[in-house]
């Protein structure tokens, strides 16, 4: 979906969801994974980010992504974060109405998202003690 130079090039490496520094959830149904979405802590003071919120095309709409934004809110609490941080596409109108309607607020783009400003939405919640 973002075709543009340097738009898709966020990392997320394994051990920033390891034990005590993050979280990887998966959601299934049945036996099969039907979505993820991951946790990270920031170099900011009780702050985490949440990284690759997927769910598959034939789930979308069934409340899916409520239930795994849910859950990394939950991890983020017990690992003591009280600030969340995201980025999604500008073209990610859904995963946009999503989190605004969890009370996510639209932020200035902030670390690596600053050079993709033009195809990036940057969004926080605080999620209190």
């Amino acid at each position: 979906m973002y075709p543009e130079p340097g738009a898709t090039h966020f990392g997320l490496d394994v051990e920033e969801v390891t034990e005590g520094r993050g979280a990887f959830v998966i959601g299934w149904r049945d036996e099969r994974a039907i979505a993820c979405g991951a946790l990270r802590r920031l170099d900011l003071p009780q702050t985490g980010e949440l990284k690759r919120m997927f769910v598959i095309p034939e789930e979308r709409g069934r409340g899916v992504g409520r239930h795994l934004l849910n859950a990394l809110e939950a991890e983020a609490r017990r690992l003591g974060i009280t600030r969340l941080m995201l980025e999604t596409g500008t073209r990610q109108l859904a995963a946009i109405a999503l989190y605004h309607h969890a009370g996510f607020v639209t932020i200035p783009p902030y670390g690596e998202y600053v050079s993709s400003a033009a195809t990036s939405v940057c969004m926080a919640k605080e999620l209190g003690a």
